[in-house]
């Protein structure tokens, strides 16, 4: 059986006592034959009483120095567990096989463990035992592991990535006989690395094509403006579908050069007070007529609050994810149902809105790849919406992903900071 640090304090001053009550005794029996040289002169009664005196002085004293050890060690351990309560990184003490022996509430929050349980109630569940993994090769090699990386899987907000540190426990005698845990939630610094190399991204390709895209206009304008030149009506009635052709397909390629350059335009934010719920609101009413002409209905649900943005950028993409929903169900074999649904995360200061719909879904294997320019799988898209998109939520140090959703089609969930915890990565 392992013990803890305040155990072998307490241990340690049980031990002074013990020596005390020696040194104690040793006195009183010393007295004890002093005394019975003086019984002879004095008579039994007073030796007696002597004899009594002492003891009652002596254990009076005893008793006064186990309360004030017993209230030393209380004091060590009541400081020990504030000390332990108190630390913001996550604590794990585990005796020889594994077996969770100190787990803090900081620990507890990182792994999703409930307070209340106990080490000894404790049931390890899947999410948490890439961390025991690392402690279990500590135990076995018996040597410190330092800065390791470590990913648990994914909740429902994503995967949580810590850093740990373990070492090992040996006792007064170089015996090992457990391992301590330190580890530290670096999923917040992991989504700032990402949104930084995104935006260091989408800076380059802005900075390799702006100007191809715009020779690319340049021609394509030269082009229309010569199948301008053209009559119609001066033309065989069999030549006029190619002029018609090349008219509409320069339009068609200007429009997808014009978008690609919108794109690839630095994102220059002017930040205000934005209330999201005015922003979704507007979004929703934009395309609640087309909608409702398909028999469906869009909704706008949950709690909303403000945030630092750029208000015209925001308007623009969720008008464009409500399109892209819309487009989506339409045709599908039920009117269209689409919710915009927003929670906040007041822990975490964050912003959690999702733009679900009932139409066919995204592939699990596409994803991630939906966000790419060019990328569609729309006969006639172009592939740059949902890429301006994710630029929008990038600039404004927010995330996008997809997902499945609950109405059996698309979730578009973004992630923004609330009003003051904007953080700059420029």
């Amino acid at each position: 059986m392992s013990l803890t640090p305040s155990a072998y304090t307490v241990l340690g001053l049980t031990a002074i006592v013990a020596f005390l009550v020696a040194v104690l005794v040793f006195a009183v029996l010393r007295f004890f034959a002093a005394a019975r040289d003086t019984r002879r002169a004095m008579g039994g009664g007073a030796e007696t009483a002597l004899l009594s005196a002492a003891l009652q002085e002596a254990m009076t004293k005893l008793k006064a120095q186990e309360r004030a050890t017993a209230a030393r060690a209380e004091a060590s351990e009541r400081l020990s567990g504030e000390i332990i309560s108190s630390l913001t990184a996550g604590l794990l003490v585990v005796d020889l096989n594994g077996e969770i022996r100190i787990l803090n509430p900081s620990g507890r929050r990182m792994l999703d463990l409930p307070e209340s349980t106990g080490p000894e109630e404790h049931q390890r569940s899947p999410r948490e035992q890439p961390l025991h993994d690392v402690v279990a090769e500590c135990l076995t090699r018996r040597t410190a592991i330092v800065r390791r990386a470590v990913i648990l899987p994914e909740t429902g907000h994503g995967e949580t990535h810590l850093g740990v540190t373990v070492s090992p426990l040996f006792d007064r005698e170089g015996q090992p006989h457990g391992a301590i845990c330190l580890f530290t939630d670096l999923t917040a610094v992991k989504d700032l690395e990402e949104q930084l190399r995104l935006k260091d991204s989408l800076a380059t390709v802005g900075e390799l094509t702006a100007g191809i895209a715009h020779e690319f206009r340049n021609g394509l304008a030269t082009i229309h403006g010569y199948s301008k030149l053209f009559d119609l009506h001066a033309l065989p009635p069999s030549y006029r579908p190619y002029v018609e052709g090349i008219r509409a397909e320069t339009e068609s390629l200007s429009q997808v050069v014009t978008n690609f350059l919108n794109f690839a335009r630095p994102a220059q934010l002017t930040l205000t007070r934005v209330d999201l719920r005015a922003i979704c609101e507007r979004a929703a009413e934009e395309i609640r007529p087309d909608t409702r002409a398909l028999g469906g209905e869009v909704n706008v649900r949950g709690e909303f609050d403000v945030i630092d943005g750029d208000d015209v950028l925001l308007r623009q993409a969720f008008s464009n994810l409500l399109r892209n929903a819309l487009e989506a169900c339409t045709g599908g074999p039920a009117p269209p149902q689409i919710v915009i649904q927003s929670d906040i995360d007041h822990a975490q200061k964050l912003s959690r809105i999702a733009v679900t719909d009932n139409g066919p879904g995204i592939a699990p294997a596409l994803r991630e790849r939906v966000f790419r320019p060019f990328f569609t799988a729309k006969r006639n898209g172009t592939g740059l919406g949902l890429a301006l998109v994710q630029k929008v939520v990038v600039f404004h140090n927010g995330r996008i992903t997809a997902a499945a959703s609950p109405l059996g089609g698309a979730s578009m969930q973004i992630t923004l900071p609330l009003q003051g915890e904007q953080t700059s990565l420029r």
